[in-house]
């Protein structure tokens, strides 16, 4: 007697939201992890230099008049078919509105996130995971269109400025930013507009 093998699905595929959350719940530390190319990713503790130039480059923003910059946010992008492809929380950022009250929803019905078209702008600083913030989050931001990524390479004492997004395909992975204004730290990093030239030089201490 052979059996029937099995067509239908035992268990239906967890969501990366939930995955977090329990990923969090289960964590001693403090912590919130990220999901960027099918991968959890938990961020190490940044130091304080970290933070404090995070910080000082967000300030850059709002001196120049730009009021939605912020920090600490986190923002989801979707795959077409509307599941989740990436949970991404920016060092700082620039927003293009104020969250509206679809997005208020949005955020409740997602579980803390969202929706990351309302980002104009996303910046990273580098910690002892330079590999990610250079590669598959470079990648991610690239796929769902944000229009410039902002990049401080702490590891190769770079600052980058990528913009022009290029999504060759349907496969997100393979997304990539055509152009990419580098300086070295310590020098100031010219942005498109309406956005700031940013002193770098709170890096060169690191």
């Amino acid at each position: 007697m052979s059996a029937e093998p099995i067509m239908e699905k035992i268990m239906t595929e967890q969501d990366p939201i939930d995955l977090l959350i329990a990923i969090e719940e289960a964590s001693v530390a403090p912590i919130r992890p990220e999901y960027v190319e099918g991968t959890v990713i938990v961020p190490p503790q940044p130091n304080n230099q970290h933070n404090a130039g995070a910080f000082r480059l967000a300030v850059q923003f709002f001196t120049a008049g730009l009021d939605l910059a912020g920090m600490g946010n986190g923002y989801r992008g979707a795959h077409q078919d509307g599941s989740t492809m990436a949970l991404v929380i920016p060092d700082f950022y620039v927003l293009r509105r104020e969250p509206t009250e679809l997005d208020e929803a949005y955020r409740k019905a997602h579980k803390g996130w969202y929706p990351i078209d309302m980002v104009a702008l996303v910046g990273e600083v580098t910690s002892t995971n330079h590999a990610v913030d250079t590669g598959a989050e470079l990648g991610t931001y690239a796929a769902v269109g944000i229009p410039v990524y902002v990049l401080i390479d702490r590891h190769t004492k770079t600052a980058h400025c990528y913009t022009d997004p290029v999504l060759p395909g349907d496969d997100p992975t393979e997304a990539y930013y055509k152009t990419d204004e580098k300086v070295s730290l310590g020098d100031p990093l010219p942005l498109p507009a309406p956005y700031p030239t940013l002193d770098t030089a709170p890096f060169l201490g690191d």
